[in-house]
């Protein structure tokens, strides 16, 4: 089938219209489901933002193997670390090129200034840019990396050294995650000179293997290859487009027609379909994933256990994974999917049991009819794919036990915004691990530092937090399992949120893609992705 591409039409309403248009075969479209709410990585949790950014157009320092939780080295060839695991010495990449765009033409080579600035724009509230540009950076304070992190020195112009407070286990992994991407010293300069230093997070400027072109919100993201990338092996494609489809139907039939060659977030009851189209290839691997109800503790009657356990043992989660899931769900009882290391598999749920619910609201002075504000997503993921669906079923849930609930869905990039400023009673996530460490599920989603980011629960236990910090900066890692393990004990007695499921990734792709591999992390890749001429 004829490969094709968009070509923009200028409405009478101003707005840009696609239609097919012939298409090199070295341009590849890819069906993404929603708008990114940035382009700047660290300021952000979320895979829409990191796959139109982190994705494309940055590089970290070190970098994960293609389709694995390896760690591989990045723009640092190598690196060192000390005795006491508190000094981590980086070699820094030679000749690597910032992107040249119409808006930025770099002076000179990627070196120690850009981590430099990239890091201490992270540590330092007071720096001129964070200033000039007000940016929160959720995940590195979630993780506590802004505690971690006592100073980023310039060894020379090719050497830096990270200075600890505190062993870090994950130290080089969390470097690999999205947020740590470097970014140009001289390009933030320019921007502070011209009075534009937001333009950072609309107009991106790396070192990847894309450079961005353009972009237009709900609509499309333009890209065209970095024909001075220093790793040339992973690019293969001359032009990259994000084709913005929240819609999962019509995502399937751009890919059916060709007018995408790879689409996001499949519907399960669209797999079956997929497979049997000869066009279609459909990649699928056990998902690291994990979907979920947050309960904010910090709202009434939300912040009484009775209540939280009411509404936990509720919902009928088998019914739920039957109908959102379908062949995709599994059913999740712990906050941990049971392929991260440390997983406590004796962790079960608190039977189904709506009468009990019941007798637990009213021992709480919950008086029957009383509303919840149920939030879901308007997305498709991986570890929900029908946020809304689910809510409805939850809701139909809570009724049985006298608990209306009032469904509230936002835009992604609004969800997210209002959800860390805790205006939701109760809410509808998913989360997917991004380097292999069961502190980035059980540090950054529940863990007090994270109140104010990822923690969507609110939801901020010493005893708790005391167990995660410790295995957090030891490096036995038989010890850090006996810590999370107790952690995770009690992270379900406390009922902060119902684990629902996990599930398994689908990849839809066109049988013309080549070499395109599914990241652990729940993002979409396209380095070293080609298209058959």
């Amino acid at each position: 089938m004829q490969r094709i591409a968009f070509k923009p039409l200028l409405l009478a309403a101003g707005l840009l219209a696609f239609m097919p248009i012939a298409q090199a075969a070295s341009t590849l479209v890819y069906c993404s489901e929603a708008s990114p709410a940035g382009f700047d990585p660290s300021q952000y949790t979320s895979g829409t933002d990191f796959d139109a950014s982190a994705e494309t157009v940055f590089n970290r320092l070190t970098q994960f193997k293609r389709g694995g939780t390896e760690v591989e080295p990045g723009l640092a060839t190598s690196w060192e670390v000390s005795k006491d695991g508190l000094t981590y010495t980086f070699h820094l990449r030679e000749g690597v090129k910032f992107h040249t765009t119409d808006f930025f033409t770099p002076t000179r080579d990627f070196n120690a200034d850009d981590v430099l600035f990239t890091f201490n724009r992270l540590l330092d509230a007071e720096s001129p840019f964070r200033k000039a540009y007000p940016s929160e950076s959720p995940y590195f304070t979630d993780m506590g990396l802004n505690t971690t992190i006592k100073s980023v020195e310039k060894l020379d112009e090719h050497t830096v050294r990270f200075n600890l407070n505190n062993v870090d286990a994950a130290f080089v992994q969390n470097l690999a995650m999205s947020f740590a991407s470097v970014q140009s010293a001289e390009y933030a300069a320019q921007l502070l000179k011209e009075g534009t230093a937001s333009d950072i997070n609309q107009k991106p400027v790396g070192t990847g293997p894309f450079v961005f072109k353009r972009y237009q919100k709900d609509s499309q993201i333009r890209y065209a290859a970095n024909k001075q990338y220093w790793k040339p092996e992973d690019v293969k494609l001359d032009n990259l487009i994000f084709a913005i489809t929240p819609d999962a139907a019509a995502r399937l039939q751009k890919l059916k027609a060709g007018e995408c060659q790879v689409s996001g977030y499949p519907r399960p009851s669209d797999i079956d379909v997929m497979k049997q189209d000869p066009n279609l290839r459909v990649l699928q691997q056990a998902g690291f994933n994990l979907g979920f109800l947050a309960y904010n503790v910090t709202h009434p009657p939300l912040d009484q256990l009775k209540v939280r356990q009411a509404l936990d043992m509720a919902i009928d989660k088998p019914a739920i994974i039957k109908a959102v899931y379908q062949s995709a769900g599994q059913l999740a009882q712990n906050a941990l999917p049971p392929a991260q290391w440390s997983y406590d598999p004796t962790i079960k749920d608190a039977p189904y049991d709506p009468t009990k619910a019941r007798a637990l609201l009213k021992e709480a002075g919950v008086a029957p009819g009383t509303t919840i504000n149920l939030w879901a997503m308007t997305v498709q993921r991986a570890s929900n794919p029908n946020a809304r669906m689910s809510a409805q079923m939850i809701q139909q849930d809570w009724e049985k036990i006298g608990i209306k609930a009032n469904i509230v869905s936002y835009e992604w990039g609004e969800y997210i915004k209002r959800a860390k400023n805790g205006e939701h009673d109760a809410m509808i996530y998913g989360w997917t691990g991004d380097n292999g460490d069961p502190d980035n599920w059980l540090g950054v989603l529940y863990s007090c530092a994270a109140v104010k980011g990822s923690n969507y629960a609110k939801w901020c236990n010493p005893a708790y937090d005391k167990l995660v910090q410790q295995a957090k900066v030891s490096n036995e890692r038989e010890q850090r399992i006996k810590w999370y393990q107790q952690a995770q004990k009690i992270l379900k007695e406390q009922v902060p949120i119902t684990p629902i499921a996990n599930s398994t990734v689908f990849q839809p792709l066109r049988k013309e893609v080549r070499d395109f591999k599914i990241s652990p992390f729940g993002l979409t890749p396209f380095y070293g992705v080609s298209l058959d001429k």
